[in-house]
């Protein structure tokens, strides 16, 4: 029996495709839109803080950003306590970016993992202020539970940490993620390559959030691609269901009526 696929919805509005894209680490600003538009992503996360506000024109990262097609998602990357977060999200919204955010509250520069007490602490006072908040957040279901009480719009667990590669480090539990919570999931850092969001999209998670993976590529716009055929096949197999693992073979052809 086929299973019917639903598109990905966050928040009421819905999206063609399931791949969030990032804005860092490209080689150009050229090479960076060429890979949007290979991707097919529909959101695309800017960090606030990194922002030049001086810049004009081509000189600007905003400028080559296709507002009319793809959502903006600035993020509060470099922020380390909630206040912090909450002060950049405020500022993206007074430059008119957005009011739906992407939410990082880092708990140490070596391993840029979340602080997860400040995540949920930062996601209360912006959801009370009308944001969308869409928070990177550790494996932890429960942390994971405690964002979506707190009206989160999505939660986004690492695959791993940020920039590393290393792909899905703990697929148990973003599988017990997805049991936990109602609100999307979204698989955000830690991608490395292809396989890696494909395996994520496997596990039945709702979308993968990637830059590096995509921005360090020897080519960008081929990786690009490659993610979103990954994203796609692998949401696609997990639709399908995969075979049950066995520990012998199993003969692929049927064993009745041989020619004796």
């Amino acid at each position: 029996m086929s299973q019917q696929d639903t598109p990905l919805t966050i928040a009421g509005v819905t999206f063609g495709s399931r791949l969030l894209i990032g804005t860092g680490k490209y080689p150009s600003f050229e090479i960076m839109k060429r890979c949007h538009e290979a991707s097919g992503a529909e959101v695309v996360t800017v960090a606030v803080r990194r922002l030049d506000l001086k810049a004009q024109g081509e000189q600007s990262l905003m400028s080559w950003i296709d507002t009319k097609r793809m959502r903006l998602l600035p993020n509060t990357a470099l922020c380390y306590t909630a206040d912090d977060a909450v002060r950049t999200c405020r500022l993206a919204e007074e430059l008119g970016m957005s009011k739906w955010v992407k939410l990082e509250v880092l708990g140490d520069e070596k391993t840029l993992y979340p602080d997860v007490e400040e995540t949920v602490k930062a996601a209360r006072i912006l959801v009370k202020e009308g944001f969308t908040v869409l928070p990177y957040t550790s494996d932890d279901p429960i942390t994971a539970r405690k964002l979506e009480d707190a009206g989160c719009a999505a939660v986004m667990p690492l695959a791993a940490p940020i920039g590393s590669g290393l792909g899905v480090r703990n697929p148990h539990n973003i599988r017990l993620i997805r049991e936990t919570v109602k609100v999307p999931v979204i698989v955000d850092a830690g991608v490395g390559t292809a396989s890696d969001a494909a395996i994520a999209m496997e596990l039945g998670v709702d979308a993968v959030l990637m830059n590096t993976a995509i921005a360090g590529a020897r080519d960008p716009v081929r990786m690009a691609v490659a993610m979103r055929k990954a994203v796609e096949a692998g949401r696609e197999a997990f639709l399908a269901g995969r075979i049950p693992r066995k520990a012998y073979g199993s003969a692929s052809s049927p064993l009745e009526g041989l020619v004796e």
